[in-house]
């Protein structure tokens, strides 16, 4: 049996959090398997563990006196092919864009709208991400992964999964009791472009029509465009969640409003409003306090201008859903995972 594990003590989080707050963990490991896991818990579980993965979707606020586990192993494999479609097994550390990537250089539908989100494809299920128009449940079949307490490896279908607009079970029913270890995609031979969101179809129609390079060589320019890159601006990309509200206020807020956007919610009887919007509208796109603002082009996107702690981050995350608040009378809630 082979065993991969890396073992870091008092290590600064500031290069595996993508806000960069140099906020320290007392234990960090890297695993490649559940066998890793499985070893690593014989002498039983620590009181306070959390799995790390890319650091795309977290901001420490404090140091962590826990054990923090990071997936490692990254390999992609065909595993089952029927009728056009493909079923992909993607280890928990595969990078999320690398596996976009990956299915488009082999002409395989299902994941190009969802290009360039940062993070780790073991992370894509928790927060089942999502993109112009599509959402990483749209293409997940299963999910594998190691229960904590038993030491079992379990698989969960997708029906078993809880997804919903930024949510799962996993945030939910199974926060800390499972480690994902690994995903399966469901890709297809056959093409199924989604265009309708935003300036996709625009951007794809100029590189020629709707194949799937061009598709993601569309969205990859967008995001560009209007998100800031991590490694020169620290941020967790969309810091709120877009909300959802009944569709009677959205309806009303809008006729007060002109220009307001709503979105379709899963119940027909709700709409989702732009967070960004809000935010805009506020008046504080742009705005910044000390070491921490709100990105110029993406209100969303809350940054951090250098040294910034999460406490300052978190601080400033709550002036803004306050002046939304005060503005709309809308709550808007954080979608990073605030540690």
């Amino acid at each position: 049996m082979r065993i991969m594990i890396r073992e870091f003590h008092d290590i600064n989080l500031r290069d595996r959090n993508s806000f960069r707050v140099a906020q320290r963990a007392a234990h960090l490991v890297e695993f490649d398997t559940a066998d890793d896991l499985r070893q690593l818990f014989a002498a039983g579980v620590p009181a306070r563990w959390t799995v790390l993965a890319g650091g795309n979707n977290i901001l420490f606020t404090e140091d962590y006196d826990g054990l923090l586990l990071t997936p490692a192993a990254r390999g992609i494999e065909p595993i089952a092919e029927r009728d056009g479609t493909v079923l992909v097994r993607v280890d928990a550390g595969v990078e999320w864009d690398d596996l976009v990537a990956w299915a488009v250089d082999r002409e395989l539908w299902g994941l190009e709208n969802l290009s360039l989100i940062p993070g780790k494809a073991g992370a894509a299920p928790v927060q089942n991400i999502g993109a112009y128009g599509c959402e990483a449940k749209d293409a997940i079949e299963r999910v594998r992964l190691y229960d904590v307490a038993t030491g079992e490896e379990r698989t969960l279908e997708a029906s078993e999964c809880g997804f919903g607009y930024r949510e799962s079970v996993f945030k939910h029913d199974l926060r800390g009791r499972v480690v994902i270890t690994a995903i399966e995609v469901r890709l297809s031979r056959t093409p199924q472009p989604k265009l309708g969101y935003g300036d996709v179809e625009r951007e794809v129609e100029a590189r020629g029509g709707a194949t799937l390079r061009n598709i993601r060589e569309a969205i990859c320019a967008i995001r560009r465009t209007k998100l800031p890159d991590p490694a020169v601006l620290g941020n967790a990309g969309s810091f709120f969640k877009n909300p959802v509200v009944a569709r009677a206020a959205a309806e009303a807020l809008q006729a007060r409003w002109p220009g307001m956007p709503l979105y379709p919610a899963a119940d027909p009887d709700k709409a989702k409003l732009a967070a960004g919007w809000l935010i805009d509208k506020a008046g504080l796109k742009g705005h910044a306090e000390g070491r921490v603002g709100v990105h110029e082009r993406q209100a969303l996107v809350l940054v951090n201008r250098g040294g910034a702690t999460g406490g300052e981050v978190i601080a400033f995350a709550r002036k803004v859903q306050a002046a939304v608040r005060d503005r709309f009378g809308i709550d808007i809630d954080t979608e990073v995972n605030i540690l």
